[in-house]
């Protein structure tokens, strides 16, 4: 039997999904988190053989110093879901000598700027960039590359602290919005369609991947508050305008050396159909991507990345069957959920389709919009015809509504 330790068993939502794909697989699971054990989700308690609460998940020697003194037996793998984590991760697994990327491979995948020194230098068409500290230097930066900017944190996830700017004015109101960002990457913002390049890999062979499509494109989904973000998981992937970003894909694997596990890329389209490189993950996409891709196929993406990548095993049996998009739903007004509306009107005209929903009940607290993609509440529909899809994608984003107050 493979032993396994996941740092992050807890948090995001995925991540108990995982571990219970890894021990579903046939591995022996070992969880390394920041809460007590009693208050971990019940999926990943039932999973793991042993855990390990440290003080802080994010401090790479401390918790590998942590683990040393505490593995009750040798690890084979050492894995990280999650995006604040996987150089943790990483520090543990040369710790012991256990298989999968280095520090350094994985340092490529986070720091935004070195991933794109990386990619640029093998001839892949990315974003004009440059590093800079918060401050002057980012202004420095923007002039060199040119207005609009796209600001991003050096370190950042998904499209958190991610603004355009347009001039020095809507640059600086931007740093005045992350003043907890030490350093940046200014880069050309590049104006098309967003869509994203997902994969899992063996031994840097890719057996799996997908695409999806973020409508909008999540600097102004992320921005605005009244928009329903929809990620749409598409069942044709290899739809010709799409192969672009197929092959720029595979190429920033092999330019990062990727080796196995899940990998997570955004990419644009420009309207005269240049594929340009966003940035990657060494990790798989969250805000439930793997709930689209699980529906696109009735699969279990959790329990055969496992398999991928403990035990070297991928069979192809299964089909893409539908296009699949989660819609993420805003209250209006602020406090507590009151009144939801439409609901009815939603599950009568195409309830076959829904694959499934999660909307705050009557009585709670609205979230943050700001500070989480989920929101209030989602809901995945799903369609053989792409076309079927997006138009209850936007009549979930328009008819569906909920109510918040004091």
């Amino acid at each position: 039997m493979k032993n396994v330790l996941i740092i992050g068993c807890a948090y995001p939502p995925e991540l108990p999904h995982f571990t219970r794909g890894l021990a579903e697989a046939g591995a022996q699971v070992f969880g390394v988190d920041q809460q007590p054990e009693t208050h971990l989700p019940s999926m990943a308690r039932r999973a793991l053989s042993g855990y390990l609460q440290v003080d802080n998940i994010f401090d790479e020697q401390a918790t590998a110093e942590a683990v040393r003194r505490w593995a009750p037996v040798r690890f084979d793998r050492v894995e990280s879901l999650w995006e604040g984590t996987v150089l943790t991760a990483a520090r543990v697994r040369e710790l012991f000598g256990a298989k999968g990327m280095t520090h350094e491979q994985v340092t490529r995948f986070r720091d935004k700027d070195k991933m794109k020194q990386r990619v640029s230098e093998r001839g892949i068409r990315t974003p004009r960039h440059q590093r800079a500290l918060a401050g002057k230097e980012c202004f420095a930066a923007a002039e060199q590359v040119g207005y609009p900017i796209c600001l991003k944190p050096v370190a950042g996830a998904g499209s958190a602290d991610t603004f355009r700017c347009n001039s020095p004015a809507e640059l600086e109101a931007a740093l005045h919005k992350a003043p907890y960002i030490p350093e940046f990457n200014i880069e050309e913002f590049i104006d098309g369609e967003e869509y994203t390049y997902d994969t899992i890999s063996i031994d840097g062979n890719v057996v799996y991947e997908t695409m999806s499509w973020y409508r909008p494109r999540p600097l102004v989904g992320r921005s605005t508050e009244w928009i329903s973000p929809q990620t749409v998981t598409l069942r044709d992937i290899h739809a010709p305008h799409l192969e672009g970003g197929r092959a720029l894909g595979r190429d920033v694997l092999k330019a990062l050396e990727h080796e196995s596990g899940f990998t997570h890329m955004e990419w644009y389209r420009k309207s005269d159909g240049e594929a340009v490189f966003g940035e990657i993950a060494a990790r798989p996409p969250g805000a439930h991507t793997v709930d689209t891709m699980n529906f696109v196929s009735d699969i279990d993406l959790f329990k055969r990345w496992a398999e991928a990548v403990v035990f070297g095993r991928w069979t192809n049996d299964f089909e893409r069957l539908y296009s699949c998009a989660i819609i993420f739903k805003r209250a209006q007004g602020s406090g507590y959920i009151r009144h939801i509306e439409g609901l009815d009107r939603i599950l009568a005209s195409f309830g076959e389709h829904i694959a499934a929903m999660d909307l705050l009940p009557i009585g709670a607290h609205r979230r943050d919009w700001v500070k989480t993609l989920l929101s209030d509440g989602f809901v995945f529909v799903r369609h053989p015809d792409l076309q079927q899809t997006m138009e209850m994608a936007d009549r979930v984003g328009t008819d569906l509504q909920l109510y918040a107050s004091y």
